[in-house]
Parts: C-alpha cells; structure tokens; sequence
C-alpha cells in the first residue's frame, strides 16, 4: 500500500499541467480538479485481479448467481483497458478463487 502512495505522489507531479488546464478550461477549483484527476488515476490504476475481485463482490451484493457473474466480468473486462485477450469464464473463476 505503501508504494501505491508513493506512486501516486508521483503521478501528481506529473499531473500539474492536467491540473492547470483543468482549472483553466473547467470551473473546477484545484481541489476539485485534483479529486477528480485522482479518481480517474485510481480507476484505471486497478489491476485486473483488482477488477476481478471487487466486480464479484458487487455482483455477488446484486444477488447474481457465479455463472452469470463470470459471464458479465469477462465481458466487462473486454471494455477496460487491460492488456489482455478476451477471458473464459474459467479464467474469471481462477482469478477469484486461484
């Protein structure tokens, strides 16, 4: 957890021209403007087991059945920005249960 701090520490640095442009272009306050940049960073920072994990646990709250939740999280996968190939629902299985 430690490190994913550090990183986006980082990230920030690097994000100031985004963030200047945000304020410029957006009537965004620089608080906001970094909210907003931070959960986007966030988003797409999740690595697919993240994705995997926490997509089954709110499905699961939707009282949707295994079957269909591997189905939906290997379609949904495909719509990220993963570098990976299209997921059987096997593999989805694996990544939650190992």
């Amino acid at each position: 957890m430690a490190d994913q701090d550090q990183g986006r520490e980082q990230a920030r640095g690097s994000l100031e021209p985004l963030l200047r442009h945000l304020e410029r272009t957006t009537r965004l306050e620089r608080a906001e403007a970094r909210r907003l940049v931070d959960e986007v960073v966030a988003y797409f920072g999740e690595s697919l087991p993240e994705f995997v994990a926490r997509r089954h646990r709110e499905l699961q709250a939707e009282s949707l059945r295994n079957e269909a939740i591997y189905r939906r999280i290997a379609e949904e996968a495909e719509e990220r920005r993963f570098a990976v190939g299209k997921l059987s629902e096997r593999q989805v299985r694996r990544l939650i249960y190992g």
